[in-house]
C-alpha cells in the first residue's frame, strides 16, 4: 500500500589529488565501490550511487542528489583517505541516518608481497587501497562537532558475514522505518472505557514514526456489510475453512456472520489503503453496529496474517508495534500477560480477538463463545499458540517526559499446557525468568499489551530506534 520507493543513498570518498599519482587507484577504488553498490542492491531497495567523491563540488553534487531522490539513509563507503570537506556537505543537509562502512578490501595486507613491490610510489599507491580506516576518526570528529548521528560497520568488503549482515540489518531497519513513515493506520470505533494505559496521543505518535491515522466510522463497515452479494460471503466461508481448524461446534450461522464481515473489512482496508487498524465497539442499541462488531475476529486474523495488523480495545500504541514487527517479517501478535506458572519459571501470555495466524504452531482453531469477558459480544472466537522457539516482545511506550520509546525483550515460546478459552495463549520463557522479567518489563511503564513476533531481532529494533531517534530499552 506504499506507493513511495525506498531508497538509499551511497557514495564513496576518495582524494583527487591521488589519482595522477598512483596509476590505477581511481578505477580500483570505484570498483571496490560498485562491488558495495551490488551488495546493498535488493528486491524493493533502490541504491542511488553517487559515485566517488574526491572534491568538494562532488559533495555538493552527490548532497543535491541525495535530497532530489529522497533517500531514506546514507552509506558513505570509505576507499582511502579523504578529506571531511568532501564528506560534510554531503550529509548535512540531507537529516537521513549515515552508516559510515569501514571497509578493507582484504582481512590483510600480503606483506611480503607488499614489501617486494618495485619502488616506494607503486607501495604507497597499494597502501593507500588499503587504508579505509585512516580517515574515519576525522570524519567521526566533524560529524561530533557538526552535531551529525552516525554509525559504524568496520570490516572487509568480502568474506566477513558479521559485518554484512551488520550492513543487512542497517537496511532492514531503515526500510521498516520508511514503511511506518507512509503506513496509514485505521481508527474503527473508540477507546476501552477506563483502559486508561490504552489512551494515546495521535500527535505524538505521529512525530515519532510519521504516517496517518484514518478515523472511520463502525457504521461504514456496517453499511458494506449489507451491501456483499452471497456469493462473496461463501467464498469467505471457503477461505475460512482453508485457513482454519473450524470445531465442530462451530454454528454455520455464526461462520456465514463472521464471514460477511471479513469480506467488509477486506473493502474497508482497500476503500482506505490501511496498512493496520486499532478497533473496539460496543454497538450498544444499534443491532446492525453490534452484528458487525461481535463477528469480526476471523477476518481481522485473516488481514493480520497477511500484513494488515488489527489491534483489539482500540490499542494504537500496539498496532504500531504490531506493524513494525510484522515489516521485519517476524508476525507481531496482539498479548497480555494471561497468569504465571512458577513452577515451569513462563509468562503465560495472549489475549482474545484477532491472532496472527501466519505464526501459529499448527493451524488456528475456531471455537465459539457463549460471551467475550469484560466485553460485549459473542460468536466465534480464535485459539493458537505462537510457534515454539525463539521470540520478541516489543511495546511502544508513551514516556512521561513526553517521548516514545520501543521497549523489547527475547524470549522463547515453549510448549506445555494452556488455557483452552478461545483465546490466542502461549507460554514464554525468558532467559533472566519469568519473576525477573516481569518486574523488569513494568518497570518501563508499558501499557498492558505488547506484539509477539517470532525469531529475535531486538538488534533490529534496536537500529530501528536509532534511525527514528527514538531511546530503546532491552529488559532480555
Amino acid at each position: 500500500m506504499n506507493s513511495y520507493p525506498f531508497r538509499v543513498g551511497l557514495f564513496g570518498v576518495g582524494l583527487d589529488t591521488y589519482w595522477d599519482q598512483f596509476e590505477g587507484l581511481e578505477s580500483r577504488l570505484q570498483g571496490y565501490l560498485d562491488r558495495v553498490e551490488d551488495k546493498l542492491r535488493r528486491p524493493n531497495v533502490e541504491v542511488v550511487n553517487a559515485g566517488l567523491v574526491d572534491t568538494p563540488d562532488k559533495a555538493f553534487d552527490a548532497a543535491h542528489r541525495f535530497r532530489r531522490e529522497d533517500v531514506r539513509m546514507v552509506f558513505l563507503y570509505v576507499t582511502t583517505y579523504a578529506l571531511s570537506s568532501t564528506v560534510l556537505p554531503v550529509v548535512r543537509r540531507l537529516g537521513a541516518p549515515v552508516v559510515v562502512l569501514n571497509l578493507a578490501p582484504v582481512e590483510a595486507i600480503d606483506y611480503a608481497q607488499f614489501n617486494s613491490l618495485p619502488g616506494r610510489t607503486r607501495m604507497t599507491g597499494e597502501w593507500l587501497a588499503h587504508c579505509a580506516s585512516c580517515p574515519v576518526p576525522e570524519f567521526a570528529n566533524v560529524f561530533k562537532r557538526s552535531g551529525i548521528e552516525f554509525h559504524q560497520v568496520t570490516g572487509t568488503l568480502e568474506d566477513d558475514p558479521e559485518c554484512w549482515d551488520e550492513v543487512d540489518d542497517w537496511l532492514e531497519s531503515a526500510r521498516v522505518a520508511h514503511a511506518m513513515e507512509h503506513n496509514r493506520c485505521g481508527l474503527l470505533g473508540h477507546y476501552y472505557c477506563g483502559m486508561l494505559d490504552i489512551y494515546t496521543d495521535l500527535t505524538r505518535q505521529s512525530a515519532a514514526f510519521g504516517g496517518h491515522f484514518e478515523i472511520i466510522e463502525v457504521d461504514e463497515l456496517s453499511a458494506i456489510r449489507t451491501k456483499l452479494e452471497d456469493a462473496a460471503v461463501e467464498e469467505r466461508v471457503a477461505a475460512f475453512n482453508d485457513a482454519f481448524d473450524i470445531r465442530d461446534d462451530v454454528d454455520p450461522k455464526e461462520l456465514r456472520r463472521a464471514a460477511a464481515t471479513s469480506a467488509a473489512l477486506d473493502q474497508l482496508v482497500e476503500r482506505h489503503r490501511l496498512g493496520s487498524m486499532a478497533y473496539y465497539y460496543e454497538g450498544t442499541g444499534n443491532p446492525a453496529n453490534v452484528d458487525t462488531m461481535s463477528s469480526v475476529i476471523l477476518g481481522n486474523s485473516l488481514l493480520t496474517a497477511r500484513g494488515v495488523p488489527v489491534a483489539g480495545e482500540y490499542e494504537v500504541k500496539n498496532v504500531q508495534a504490531m506493524k513494525i514487527m510484522d515489516c521485519f517479517g517476524a508476525g507481531g501478535s496482539f498479548t497480555e500477560y494471561y497468569a504465571m506458572d512458577f513452577r515451569d519459571d513462563v509468562v503465560l501470555m495472549g489475549h482474545d480477538g484477532p491472532g496472527h495466524i501466519a505464526i501459529a504452531e499448527g493451524k488456528t482453531r475456531v471455537r465459539p463463545l457463549e460471551v467475550y469477558h469484560g466485553k460485549v459480544g459473542l460468536g466465534v472466537s480464535v485459539e493458537m499458540s505462537v510457534k515454539h522457539g525463539p521470540v520478541t516482545l516489543l511495546s511502544v511506550v508513551e514516556e512521561a517526559e513526553g517521548g516514545v520509546a520501543m521497549l523489547v525483550a527475547e524470549g522463547e515460546s515453549v510448549p506445555g499446557p494452556i488455557l483452552e478459552i478461545g483465546n490466542t495463549n502461549s507460554r514464554y520463557r525468558f532467559s533472566i525468568g519469568a519473576r525477573r522479567f516481569v518486574n523488569e518489563w513494568n518497570l518501563q511503564g508499558p501499557a498492558h499489551h505488547c506484539a509477539v513476533g517470532v525469531g529475535h531481532i531486538a538488534h533490529k529494533i534496536d537500529k530501528l530506534a536509532q534511525v527514528l531517534g527514538l531511546r530503546v530499552v532491552r529488559v532480555c
